[in-house]
């Protein structure tokens, strides 16, 4: 029997909360030091995935699978793919960030803040591990609770009208996946395995019905025009750890249902979607990023910038060929990794000046520069200058999307120009407009934040020169998904090489073996 790493993955930083317990409030600093050592655990037991993984097969890896609930054929089934290894690793990345940028900031209830921190991590990591459509519902629901609170007990002003809303929403898309499930359960021979369920042919009209109650859960979570009116109010509200889970991880969670069950288990309905998603893709990128040149706010009009950028991922996802879908993949730890770092950015600022108000700020590059410099990089990545991680994201799914429809790659250019426009006028606004005096004995960054950005700064770099390390993983998932979508193994390139010292040329070799939409 193999070791079980999943097992240990999920329930590593859920017994890491319970330990925390133990601790007495009163002793805050060992509550912290205990909570960083946990999440640091979980992200090295995270390493012998990225070097054991086998990368030339779309079989799941790290199988761990035993009878639960006999009588419904309920089973604990664990499992991880090209696609999904890559979310497991950013999720404990991620966690060891929000615990360092919540060292200060958090003053009340510090030890039920870092145990609700352990139980989501433990949460998110169970989603992208579940293969069982009961599991995975279980892990869904889960991550509802920890997060919830950490909006309403850690949050701002409005936290209680912020809380409730991400909840309601959220509970009420789940419903009806829930229903959704069942249905596949009772349809599909009573089991809940998706591997299996992948693998029937339901009827066309059951699959477009079963499709939009999966949309009503994956929508909101991404979170898609026009279900997206959560997210501004939640991020606003947040803590800044709050932030930087729900951009780099939480949100990823509805792109990554439709990749992982609305395209292989329905996808004679994915086809027949298409266009209405890829429009449905193109109004949140054009609205977020027009919605974020009147923002005043600094982490709403980061917030919308999510509804945009999130918008690039589902168009990438639903354009349906090779380039688009790893791009749309890319762009979701792209956009983990930049937006989570822009929150971590302004969660510093913000416990330094107490304002979120952009016209509060001015001149922070004078007495701030490091953290200038830092944010400048974020920034630029955001807007997907060439050299970045952003840049192959956005090229990838622009080229996979001018192959399915011209037009669509056309619009959706659009909204890159509108993303420079507010992110570049936001670096001016806050660190080159006048200098405010307020901010005179402003404090720079300490090596604790330094040490928090440094990972995001490597992975931007990392991945905008190195695209490969992470497309590899993808490559042989994506064909096999697109081969289930397209029931034609022939058209999904299954090797495709793209990295950003690629030229025209070798980007136009790639497109022939896209996989041709049927219509």
């Amino acid at each position: 029997m193999s070791f079980p790493i999943l097992s240990l993955l999920i329930f590593l930083p859920v017994l890491g909360g319970i330990t925390l317990l133990g601790i007495s409030k009163e002793n805050e600093k060992n509550v912290k030091v205990m909570a960083l050592i946990i999440s640091l655990l979980e992200f090295v037991f995270t390493i012998p995935l990225w070097f054991a993984f086998d990368k030339t097969t779309f079989q799941m890896q790290f199988v761990e699978r035993h009878s639960w609930i006999s009588l419904f054929n309920i089973e604990y089934y664990l499992g991880l793919d090209g696609i999904s290894i890559l979310f497991v690793l950013l999720s404990a990345l991620i966690t060891i960030l929000c615990v360092l940028v919540s060292w200060n900031s958090i003053q009340v209830k510090v030890k039920e803040f870092f145990i609700a921190l352990l139980f989501l991590e433990g949460a998110m990591i169970g989603v992208f591990c579940a293969l069982d459509f009961f599991l995975f519902y279980i892990f869904w629901e889960a991550m509802l609770i920890p997060m919830f609170l950490l909006i309403g007990v850690w949050g701002g002003p409005k936290r209680i009208y912020a809380a409730t809303k991400f909840f309601l929403y959220t509970l009420v898309g789940s419903l009806l996946m829930l229903v959704g499930i069942i249905t596949l359960y009772m349809k599909g021979g009573n089991t809940f395995d998706i591997i299996a369920l992948a693998n029937q042919d339901f009827p066309v009209g059951l699959q477009l019905i079963l499709f939009w109650g999966f949309f009503a859960a994956f929508a909101v979570k991404v979170p898609m025009w026009p279900v997206h009116t959560w997210l501004p109010d939640a991020h606003t509200e947040a803590p800044a750890a709050g932030s930087v889970v729900l951009a780099g991880i939480l949100i990823k969670m509805g792109a990554y249902g439709f990749l992982r069950f609305s395209m292989p288990i329905l996808p004679d309905a994915t086809s027949s979607m298409m266009i209405p998603m890829l429009v449905l893709s193109l109004i949140g990128i054009v609205y977020g990023g027009v919605i974020c040149l009147a923002q005043t706010d600094l982490k709403r009009l980061i917030a919308y910038s999510s509804v945009s950028h999130m918008g690039f991922v589902t168009l990438g996802i639903f354009a349906l060929n090779t380039q688009s879908v790893e791009g749309g993949i890319l762009q979701m730890i792209n956009h983990g990794v930049v937006t989570g770092a822009l929150f971590l950015g302004i969660g510093m600022v913000y416990e330094r000046t107490h304002t979120r108000k952009i016209s509060d700020y001015g001149g922070l590059a004078t007495n701030m520069p490091v953290f200038a410099a830092f944010f400048l990089l974020f920034t630029l990545a955001s807007v997907g200058l060439p050299g970045t991680n952003g840049f192959i994201g956005e090229f990838l799914i622009l080229l996979g999307s001018f192959m399915t429809r011209p037009w669509v790659a056309l619009v959706a250019a659009s909204g890159l120009i509108i993303g420079a426009w507010y992110m570049l006028w936001l670096y001016q606004r806050i660190f080159f407009n006048p200098v405010n005096s307020k901010w005179d004995n402003i404090k720079e960054l300490e090596v604790r934040e330094i040490i928090a950005f440094m990972p995001m700064v490597i992975l931007i770099f990392w991945i905008g020169l190195f695209p490969n390390t992470m497309l590899d993983f993808m490559h042989v998932s994506v064909a096999h998904l697109l081969e289930q979508v397209s029931g034609n193994p022939e058209g999904v390139a299954s090797g495709v090489q793209l990295a950003v010292s690629n030229t025209i040329d070798a980007a136009v070799q790639g497109a022939q073996h896209a996989l041709p939409v049927h219509h």
